[in-house]
């Protein structure tokens, strides 16, 4: 019999777990989860010149698209090496060229960045020998081979978030290298949106601070208008700025979840985040934090670039966090001892969960969940809004509350591209969402309505 979830501080719980032969396993119904080739997809989508390629089924790819394509409003052109039955018998050697080949012939691409499946690690695809011996049968070709980079990305070893950061990981330890130290610094800042990404670019460049922002898919994912189709999007860190990592001053690392649930000193074989293993291999110092949603998180984030840098937050940085109070102090009485249902990537929910509690809102998540945990956790709490992507609609539907949508993905919205989360700025548009959509409730749902607050 399954064992119910447990709130822990308001932001933990134990994953249902049923008994059986070999020990408990996890049952999920509609999961929170999405699959680990679209992360890896995402970072692809985040490399100068890049063509993802997935090793496995059509369907996984197709998935991924329809997945990326609704919530970016963007064309999105991820290639497949389509398994067969005989593939999957014989394997995938053949089916691997034939998409290379296809994709240099179509794309002529910078790079390929190749994402396995469940199909492809179960019948034991050696993705690492495909390409070493397609090199070598290419070896005295004129054309100019692209770059690889491989990740091993099957969904029964991790969701979209896991995908994501092994090929965050998985890049940097087959392009950065070092020659000498330089005066850059590298910014690794996860899972977010296209418009937060340009916000750090520009909050670091407000403070003339020289930086790689690795994936950076702020425009590949967010384009402006062109009368031709691009073939690959403009955009994309380039392999050159990945590469001068190693010859980084300083790293800052987003998220401090993942593969948190690993006792490296136990395991010396367990993963290593990119910072981490930046820091370890190249011995840079790693700034590892949450993600920069609230006062408190930003101003971690700054006092991390103040530190490597020596610079002080450029004045209309410093403005955007005095009006972010002001708006706080305004605003408190809409907000304060109110509940919210959060859900989403691991790292995303805990620095939501953390502003929350910094706005007097009582934060409530469940790692390692599905929809329908979600629903029946629902039904004790009593949230007065959740905060997550659009999946979660029909729980806030079905308990007639706000949903405020935001992280991945957004399917029933349109600009969700184009919404800030991170920084003082983000968090002020992300606060302003909130207090309205609370207001917005109590409004519609007075028996009386009014014009005036």
């Amino acid at each position: 019999m399954a064992s119910e979830n447990k709130i822990i501080n308001k932001t933990n719980s134990e994953s249902p777990s049923f008994g059986g032969v070999g020990g408990g396993f996890v049952s999920t119904r509609n999961s929170c989860k999405l699959c680990a080739p679209l992360g890896a997809s995402m970072v692809f989508k985040g490399i100068e010149g890049c063509v993802p390629l997935i090793h496995g089924s059509q369907g996984c790819a197709t998935y991924i698209r329809r997945y990326m394509i609704s919530h970016f409003k963007e064309p999105v052109d991820i290639a497949s090496s389509n398994f067969s039955e005989e593939t999957t018998i014989y394997g995938g050697s053949r089916n691997f060229i034939t998409g290379i080949n296809n994709i240099i012939k179509q794309y002529k691409p910078q790079v390929i960045g190749i994402a396995s499946t469940c199909l492809s690690e179960t019948i034991g695809e050696d993705i690492p020998g495909h390409i070493y011996n397609y090199l070598e049968a290419n070896e005295g070709e004129t054309r100019t081979l692209p770059t690889f980079i491989h990740s091993s990305t099957p969904s029964y070893c991790g969701s979209h978030a896991e995908g994501f950061h092994n090929t965050v990981l998985a890049t940097v330890k087959t392009l950065a290298e070092y020659q000498k130290k330089n005066d850059h610094i590298t910014l690794l800042p996860g899972m977010v949106s296209p418009a937060d990404l340009r916000y750090l670019k520009d909050l670091l460049a407000d403070f003339d601070i020289k930086a790689t922002v690795f994936p950076d898919y702020s425009e590949t994912l967010d384009n402006e208008y062109t009368s031709e189709y691009q073939l690959i999007p403009t955009g994309g860190t380039p392999i050159y700025e990945i590469k001068r990592m190693g010859n980084s001053k300083a790293v800052i690392e987003f998220g401090t979840t993942f593969n948190k649930g690993v006792s490296r000193a136990k395991d010396k074989g367990a993963l290593q985040t990119a910072g981490e293993w930046l820091e370890s291999t190249y011995y840079i110092k790693n700034h590892q934090m949450p993600l920069p949603i609230g006062i408190t998180a930003t101003d971690r984030f700054v006092s991390a670039l103040k530190e490597i840098t020596g610079k002080e937050l450029p004045e209309q940085h410093r403005k955007e966090r005095g009006r972010l109070v002001d708006a706080y102090i305004d605003a408190h009485k809409y907000v304060f001892g109110k509940k919210a249902l959060l859900y989403g990537e691991d790292d995303f929910v805990a620095a939501l969960a953390d502003w929350c509690k910094e706005i007097g809102i009582e934060p409530y998540y469940f790692k390692s969940t599905d929809f329908e945990t979600l629903r029946e956790e629902a039904e004790s709490i009593k949230p007065d809004m959740l905060l997550g992507n659009s999946k979660g609609y029909y729980i806030a539907r079905e308990r007639k509350i706000p949903l405020v949508r935001v992280g991945f993905p957004i399917h029933d919205r349109f600009g969700a591209n184009r919404m800030h989360h991170l920084g003082y700025r983000g968090t002020q548009e992300l606060f302003d969402r909130v207090v309205n959509a609370l207001i917005e409730y109590k409004q519609e749902n007075s028996p009386i309505g009014y014009k005036y607050l």
